[in-house]
């Protein structure tokens, strides 16, 4: 029986994470926009180790430079850390109560949002808005909803197939 999900729901998952990076949203609450497609690969990465990875995380990094117009390699190297990490940790992780989960993806955020800072520090930009910093906040709270829309998916997909 084949209980990994279909790679049109895993690949589907992650180019919706691609597709609300570019969505627009007012100037106030641009800044704090969370980082859903790290969001979604870390579901992924918790749930299908056999299908995403680090190769994975790097191109989807690749795209999302491209889409989002930042230095090309940036968000490849964020995910690419950020895969590392929920790899490591997958065995501790998948097992936490959801709660402990979304307090695990807000520490993965705030890593994430330090690598961004770390970055652009060492481009030349200076010190990132303070309002960047909200993001995994914003992330921590949209961790739980996230988590069970893509678990409920998973699961019907998984009944359709079997």
């Amino acid at each position: 029986m084949n209980r990994a999900p279909s790679g049109g729901l895993v690949y589907g998952g992650l180019f919706v994470g691609l597709l609300l990076m570019v969505v627009p949203l007012p100037a106030g609450i641009e800044l704090a926009r969370p980082y859903v497609l790290a969001m979604v690969l870390c579901y992924w990465l918790l749930e299908t180790p056999e299908k995403v990875g680090l190769g994975t995380a790097f191109l989807a990094g690749l795209a999302a430079d491209l889409v989002s117009g930042t230095l090309l390699g940036e968000q490849a190297l964020r995910l690419v850390i950020l895969a590392f990490l929920v790899q490591r940790f997958r065995a501790r992780l998948r097992f936490f109560p959801l709660w402990q989960q979304a307090l695990a993806v807000f520490a993965l955020l705030l890593n994430d949002r330090l690598v961004d800072q770390a970055i652009h520090a060492a481009a030349g930009d200076g010190w990132l808005p303070w309002a960047t910093w909200l993001a995994p906040f914003v992330g921590f709270a949209l961790w739980p909803w996230l988590f069970l829309l893509f678990d409920e998916l998973r699961l019907r997909s998984r009944d359709r197939a079997g």
